[in-house]
């Protein structure tokens, strides 16, 4: 009755991180996720444009904390948070549906719940531009992308068959630009002499990105570096760009452009998750919550509720940490240990970031990587993009399997994921 009782809500890399490092501290650790598997994001492109499968880059929570004799795994929808009673409100899950509200309390709450797709006040537009923050998501998005190419061997019109065959990326980001580079290989490579009415590298990939550059957040000239290699593979790059309009038979451009496309992909823009909106305290413009350095919320009183990862909003000389995996993992880590600090009585520390560098793949031996004052491209960056993105998978049959697979699409261009599943 005396151990104190963690609760973690969020499975991601944050909150994995947290339970892991807490598997040797006296406390009571229960992980809560209204999903029963860790998702590797960084690789949800891939399944959305049928290069892996979804258990490729999946993994059950429980397994991945067999170790963490301390730690309980809960399969539930958190709704709410009250931190007067120090309480979590959630749903259990029985036959897809929420039951009535339980309760859990806790000692100390680590939200590590990542953000959601944002549209900026057009919510609406979800339905016809999917994003991709879930296996759910990837697998619409891998339909919608194979649905299109058979639509298009039936449709005798030329027109509406080059609307079904223009696939039209909203975001310029590292997720619009590796789905942009996916796409045109999928029909420049993978889709030859797979049908007999129409020519798939007649299919248009469009990227609309509205600042300046692509990739705002690399050095310039590795910027440029995407942009040459992007339109090398055929990809038509629209920077400046903003989308007024889009419903189910395209996408209308702030000046009155019109492109016609049956398939568009949301990558413009993420948002805070509902659950921050409970805890009462003001959130940022994204909806994310502002955080001390020691990684507590910061209009809450005490040192009970902690925030991390994507989910969080904290500056770091001058900028605001970028909501990538090695910031939730060392968030993960650090919160773990002030956790132990505080119930021996001690201070808390302050977190500092400590940047391992970022990077992106255009497509195949094309990539860049950014480490300090390194710059990769090309050849170079795309192996150390591989064996990055291979070594940081969850699980030895995951790495197995994803590297196999990539060894198979780089010798014959295929991707073997191509199943079409139904809408339901």
């Amino acid at each position: 009755m005396d151990r104190k009782r963690v609760v973690v809500v969020g499975a991601g890399f944050g909150g994995l991180e947290v339970a892991k490092s807490l598997r040797r501290e006296d406390v009571d650790v229960i992980v809560v996720d209204k999903r029963n598997h860790h998702l590797f994001q960084p690789l949800l492109y891939q399944v959305a444009t049928a290069g892996l499968s979804a258990t490729d880059i999946a993994a059950p929570i429980r397994n991945v904390l067999r170790h963490c004799d301390n730690c309980t795994v809960l399969l539930a929808d958190a709704s709410s948070i009250d931190t007067k009673n120090k309480k979590l409100m959630f749903s259990s899950l029985s036959g897809g549906e929420a039951s009535a509200g339980d309760a859990i309390a806790y000692d100390y709450l680590v939200l590590a719940t990542g953000v959601t797709n944002r549209y900026f006040g057009h919510d609406d537009w979800q339905k016809y531009a999917p994003g991709l923050k879930s296996l759910e998501e990837a697998l619409d998005i891998r339909r919608r992308v194979l649905v299109a190419y058979e639509n298009a061997e039936r449709i005798e019109d030329p027109k509406e068959r080059q609307a079904e065959l223009t696939f039209v990326v909203v975001g310029g980001g590292a997720t619009g630009v590796e789905l942009a580079g996916a796409l045109t290989e999928i029909a420049r490579k993978t889709m030859t002499r797979n049908f007999r009415h129409f020519d798939p590298k007649s299919a248009r990939v469009v990227l609309l990105e509205g600042g300046k550059r692509l990739l705002a957040a690399f050095a310039p000239e590795l910027s440029e570096r995407v942009r040459e290699d992007l339109s090398a593979l055929g990809v038509e790059i629209r920077t400046e760009t903003f989308a007024d309009c889009i419903d189910s038979r395209g996408v209308t451009l702030k000046g009155g452009e019109r492109i016609e496309s049956r398939t568009v992909v949301w990558a413009a823009g993420v948002g805070g998750q509902p659950l921050s909106k409970t805890l009462g305290v003001k959130l940022d413009k994204m909806g994310r919550v502002p955080i001390e350095k020691n990684l507590t919320v910061a209009e809450l009183e005490g040192e009970s509720v902690f925030v991390i990862g994507d989910a969080s909003a904290l500056e770091q000389d001058g900028e605001m940490l970028p909501g990538v995996a090695q910031v939730a993992i060392q968030m993960g880590a650090h919160v773990a240990e002030n956790i132990t600090h505080a119930i021996a009585g001690e201070a808390l520390k302050d977190f500092r970031y400590h940047d391992k560098g970022s990077m992106a793949t255009i497509g195949r031996s094309r990539a860049i990587a950014q480490i300090g004052s390194v710059q990769l491209t090309g050849f170079i960056a795309w192996c150390t993009w591989l064996f990055v993105h291979v070594m940081a998978l969850v699980g030895f049959r995951n790495r197995v399997a994803v590297l196999l697979e990539w060894a198979y699409a780089y010798l014959t261009y295929q991707r073997s994921a191509r199943i079409i599943l139904s809408r339901d």
